[in-house]
């Protein structure tokens, strides 16, 4: 089967599939796991070359609703009949649903089971062990600087919050994505600041500028230096990746609850 991944999201879904090996090409963000960066490259995700995506001649190309701005590509593999399927997880259950979906689109339906059985049991060994934590502290996310958007109660970083034995300083908006200000972070005093920029490599991310933002260094976080540099690629795209990224967030927080835990990712 010749299988095309827009979005780096589907591209790990794929590979927690372990059908790596069947895709033909991918869009230009998606990196994960090693061996797709030497597929044939069709421009970023909101930007996607159909000319050369259809000379794949692809049996199923994978894009997904979790990237604003993705419809016209949708539109696009409409228009030319080209077999496609979309996504648009907001949880990890969603995930989960997500991986009996590719699984059943791919004929591979029993493989899909085993892994949805197991995402879901790492989801609730996670969740099991938060419920063990004594003190639950408070995350402020942040997807892009300026403006700030941060995720909101509809988004699964506030479920990978809780799975890592804490809460999403901006739960109680009832939306994917938030739009806000600095103001408003800062009168919500979260006891984290958890920096996770779209698109941009954690090595290029720098703690500095949060602390000449105006009054931020009168926060407890800024002052007591509580500011997370963290992977873009294990919190940002919604795929089991995102597993990675809760246990490493949990062992951050509270390291003597989740240590031991064996995180079951295998390909």
């Amino acid at each position: 089967m010749r299988i095309v991944s827009i979005c780096p999201s589907n591209t790990e879904i794929i590979d927690y599939l372990g059908l790596t090996s069947s895709l033909v090409g991918v869009d230009d963000f998606s990196d994960y796991p090693g061996e797709v960066r030497s597929l044939p490259k069709l421009g970023p995700d909101l930007s996607i070359d159909m000319d050369k995506l259809q000379s794949l001649k692809p049996d199923l190309v994978l894009s997904s609703l979790s990237v604003p701005g993705m419809e016209k590509n949708i539109e696009e593999l409409d228009r030319r009949e080209i077999p496609h399927i979309t996504l648009n997880p907001q949880s990890f259950n969603d995930i989960a649903e997500d991986l009996l979906t590719v699984g059943k689109a791919c004929g591979i339906e029993e493989t899909a089971g085993e892994k949805h059985h197991t995402f879901l049991h790492t989801v609730e060994e996670l969740k099991r062990l938060s419920r063990t934590v004594d003190s639950i502290p408070t995350l402020y996310w942040e997807w892009w600087p300026k403006p700030v958007f941060t995720p909101g109660k509809i988004n699964w970083l506030t479920e990978l919050s809780e799975m890592a034995g804490a809460e999403n300083v901006f739960n109680d908006v009832d939306l994917a994505s938030v739009q806000t200000d600095w103001e408003d972070v800062r009168n919500r005093e979260p006891d984290y600041i958890c920096l996770a920029w779209v698109g941009v490599q954690q090595k290029r991310v720098n703690p500095g500028i949060v602390k000449k933002r105006p009054k931020w260094d009168t926060m407890k976080a800024v002052k007591e230096n509580r500011i997370l540099i963290l992977e873009e690629a294990l919190y940002c795209r919604p795929s089991p990746l995102l597993l990675k990224g809760a246990l490493k967030l949990a062992i951050e927080l509270h390291p003597e609850v989740y240590k031991g835990l064996d995180i079951q990712y295998d390909t």
